[in-house]
């Protein structure tokens, strides 16, 4: 019997324009941006709808308007396909995109969903102000030859390791600054394909965060979360969980541990998941997925 599972995007998704018009025309879309704008104190809707695309694109802003944006595309789901969302049985996604599914599930409302997203967002961005450093994508790479590659691009007090292990052939490495551009040089030589330097702030899921934990650690403990009514699986460890304080747990450790994607594809499909949505903006999880196993049923929401 076929299982649907929805796949939340995470940051790097967002751009300028992205549901402006779900919100003009579906109400309950339109609620939540209203009830962002409350929340956050400035005007989400229009950043998300008008730009410009470096405060779009920033961290601090990125986080929260993915997290609203991929919750309006839920709304508009369950307005045109009210069966799709009452039958679906589990979800993943991709770092910020966790909060989302943890919403999605019930485990929390999207208002403490949104404060929890917007205090991460700051407090990663101070992190990398920090710590000048970045992330790289090598394609092409087998894990073992990323690895290697990373030993050699690290000087002596350097970070430079796995982030996001997203599909086969596709591993972003993440640390400092000069590290990364090493990577990038060793890596062409070691038979990457390419070498994608990524427009991101700093050093995600590395320790390089781990400023950022403490304050995210606070908001999650004062922040009311349930057992989630679905699958959910945890980017740490590829696993579902129901515990609150291992999820809690798990979302801190989240930030400056590898994004285990791949295997979390694989572990729904193990569970019988064969039938997938995106929801949210782009195309990137569908893409990954089809790298995974290109048989399995994919749909956008907001296409």
């Amino acid at each position: 019997m076929s299982r649907t599972a929805f796949l939340f995007p995470g940051q790097g998704a967002q751009t300028v324009g992205m549901c402006q018009e779900l919100a003009s025309s579906l109400p309950a879309a339109r609620a939540l941006f209203d009830q962002a704008n409350e929340i956050l104190g400035y005007d989400l809707a229009r950043l998300c709808f008008e730009g410009p695309a470096a405060d779009l694109d920033s961290t601090v802003h990125s986080q929260p308007a993915l997290f609203v944006c991929s919750l309006a595309a839920l709304e508009k789901l369950r307005a045109e396909s009210p069966e799709v969302v009452l039958s679906c049985e589990g979800a993943a996604g991709l770092s910020l995109g966790e909060y989302s599914a943890m919403v999605f599930a019930g485990a929390m409302s999207f208002e403490d969903g949104l404060r929890v997203v917007a205090r991460r967002g700051q407090a990663m961005q101070d992190a990398a102000d920090a710590n000048p450093s970045g992330m790289v994508s090598l394609l092409g790479l087998s894990l073992e030859s990323v690895e290697k590659v990373c030993e050699q691009a690290r000087d002596t007090g350097e970070i430079l390791q796995v982030a996001n292990l997203l599909c086969p052939g596709n591993i972003v490495v993440s640390g400092h600054i000069g590290a990364c551009e090493r990577a990038a040089e060793l890596a062409v030589k070691e038979g990457a394909m390419r070498a994608v330097p990524l427009a991101v702030a700093g050093a995600f899921h590395t320790p390089l965060m781990e400023s950022a934990v403490e304050q995210l650690r606070a908001a999650l403990q004062s922040t009311e979360i349930r057992s989630p009514d679905r699958i959910v699986i945890s980017n740490v460890d590829a696993q579902s969980h129901t515990d609150p304080d291992e999820i809690r747990a798990l979302l801190c450790r989240q930030v400056v541990s590898p994004v285990r994607w791949e295997d979390s594809i694989r572990e729904l499909i193990a569970q019988g998941f064969d039938r997938f949505y995106e929801v949210g903006p782009g195309r990137v999880l569908r893409g990954l997925l089809k790298r995974v196993d290109r048989k399995l049923a994919a749909e956008g929401v907001l296409d």
